[in-house]
This record gives structure tokens, sequence and C-alpha cells, in this order.
């Protein structure tokens, strides 16, 4: 049976790849992003396989917005049955070096955003007594990096905001599901078009992923909401256990290592087009469509072994467990040399 599912974030990355993945169960989608440009194009795709898609511009960290999207989608489409906060935006900087605007910007699109998305579902969802909310998170919502605070802050501010809704669900009693899908380092544009002022572009750090990755899982959760969080990735599980067992190892390890592997060798103009503020996929002659995936193509994983412990949290902690271990003894090696 068909659904009608809303997608932020829709129109590239892994939003756009997971709206592709629900099109092909012949669900029915509400497009949500700022950009026009993305947004046609992955409207485009979805029609292809076969689905109804609703092209709707908004600006999640814009509460009205939102509140105008989601009533728009439920007129045209029917009652919302799943809603996925995937839209964000981030920084790539030192913290002394990130303005208060910016860092206020980062926060009411990858932080309140999700609240906002939030909010609109369950107004809709909770009188009926069904629906269900998935929470793109991140590794850096357990584990924060360097160069990233704005970002990290955001996703550790997700994990908590969502943590408080779900019980208070469970205190109504109600059959309304939400859940986080926390995930690895992702080939997507945001390394191209997210602002940045270090010297060199910015990268995931290793292992890297395929959205489509991420956005399988983003569907399996969907259907399977009752787990509060799922883990795409090995390195995810690890990250997060490593950071329970060995914090300060950590610490250490990414003041050494976190500033050179977030970034290529390649040199980058210091004013470089970024879509903080307005999106590069809008609607003027220099726009294009970004699509679902970055430049790293080439070092990107199409697939995940840790998919299926993933749907079985007590495997997918044993076998992080010796994930954790090596990540520690790595650090603890670094500090010795």
């Amino acid at each position: 049976m068909s659904r009608t599912v809303v997608v932020t974030g829709a129109s590239a990355g892994v939003g756009r790849a997971t709206a592709r993945e629900f099109a092909r169960r012949g669900d029915r989608l509400g497009l949500v992003a700022r950009g026009l440009t993305g947004l046609n194009a992955a409207a485009d795709e979805l029609r292809v396989l076969g689905a109804e898609a609703l092209v709707v511009p908004a600006d999640t960290a814009d509460p009205a917005a939102v509140h105008a999207a989601a009533e728009h989608v439920e007129n045209l489409l029917g009652p919302i049955d799943v809603w996925v906060n995937v839209a964000f935006t981030s920084v790539f900087a030192p913290f002394t070096e990130i303005s208060p605007d910016e860092y206020r910007r980062v926060t009411e699109v990858s932080y309140l955003g999700y609240v906002n998305g939030t909010r609109e579902a369950l107004t809709r969802m909770v009188p009926r007594d069904r629906g269900t909310i998935v929470q793109v998170g991140s590794a850096l919502g357990a584990r924060s990096v360097p160069l990233q605070s704005a970002y990290c802050g955001a996703k550790h501010a997700v994990n908590g905001f969502t943590s408080s809704v779900r019980t208070e669900l469970m205190h109504q009693g109600s059959r309304v599901r939400i859940t986080v899908v926390q995930l690895p380092a992702v080939n997507t544009p945001q390394f191209s078009w997210n602002l940045s002022r270090l010297p060199r572009h910015p990268q995931p750090v290793p292992p890297i992923y395929q959205p489509e990755v991420a956005a399988r899982a983003v569907v399996y959760a969907a259907d399977h909401p009752r787990r509060k969080q799922y883990f795409v990735g090995a390195s995810t599980v690890g990250t997060i256990l490593a950071n329970k067992v060995a914090a300060g190892l950590l610490d250490r390890y990414l003041a050494r290592t976190g500033y050179d592997s977030q970034q290529t060798g390649e040199r980058v103009q210091p004013q470089r087009p970024d879509n903080l503020w307005r999106p590069l996929d809008g609607e003027d002659d220099s726009a294009h469509d970004y699509g679902a995936h970055g430049v790293f193509d080439d070092r990107a994983h199409g697939c995940s072994a840790q998919t299926w412990p993933s749907r079985h949290a007590w495997l997918a902690w044993s076998a992080a467990a010796l994930t954790a271990g090596g990540v520690a003894l790595r650090a603890r090696r670094k500090r010795r040399s």
C-alpha cells in the first residue's frame, strides 16, 4: 500500500537518494528544499520511476514555511504517513572563524529545521494515532570532530531532542514512532557547496559510503521504527563505541589528525560559492543540478556489510567492540609516536 512521504533536503545528497528509494516502492513524495533546480530534477527522476512527486520549495529553518509545506502536501497527496528530516547546512572552519550569524544559521537549519519538521508531522500524526518520523543523524552527533563545531552541535541537539519527544509519545501511549538513522561519512555535494574557510577542499573522513546506502537504511527505519536508532556503516558503530570507552584518546587523536583528514590536497578559492544563505541550485542562470552524489565516487562504497547487523543490535555492538578496540589502539600508537 502506497504512503505519503515528506523528505526535507530532497534536492540533493541523502535526501535525493532517499526520495528515489521511496519512489521505487510506489510511495507518493513531497519534496522539500530551497533549491528549485534540484527539486525539479529530483521530481523528474521520481516520475520516471512511476511515483507521484510534489515539489515544495521551503526553507526548513522557517516554521511558517514548513507549516505551509505540510499543508500543501496533505492537500494534494493526502495524509502524511512518513516524515524524513534530512535538510542541513554547515560551515567547515575552526570555531573562532565562524561568525555568530553563520553559527545561528547552521543551528536554525540543521537543528531547528528538524524541530520544525517534527512539529508539523506530529501535529498531523498524533490525532490520527499513526505515522513515522525518521531523523537522519550522524556519528558526529555522538563523537564530535574539529572544524565542524556547528554541525556537530546541531546533530548532538537532534539526538537529545528526539529522545525527549520519544518518551513523551510513550507516555501518551501513542502509536506514532520516531527513530534516528546515524550515518557515517557519505559522498554528497555538501563538501562542494557548504561554506568553507579551509585552505583545501573539504572531504569526508574514510570510509566513505554512497548516499544510496544511507537511503536504504532510512527506508528500512521507516518500515521498522520501533528501534530508537539505527547505525549505518561499521565506522559509525565503532566511532560511537570508541567514544564511550576511550574518549580522551580520541580527543588527542583527532586533535592531531582531524584537520588534514578532512581536507584533500586540492587548494580552493577563498571565496568559493556556498549555500549557507541561498541555494546554489536556485533559479538563476548559474544554477545547476548537483544530484545525490558528491565528487568522491571513486572512493565511496556502494554497500555496507554492517547494514544487516545494524538491524540486529546485539550483533552490531559485538562487532563494534572489535572496531573500537582498533581505533583506541591506533590512537594510543599515534600518541607514542
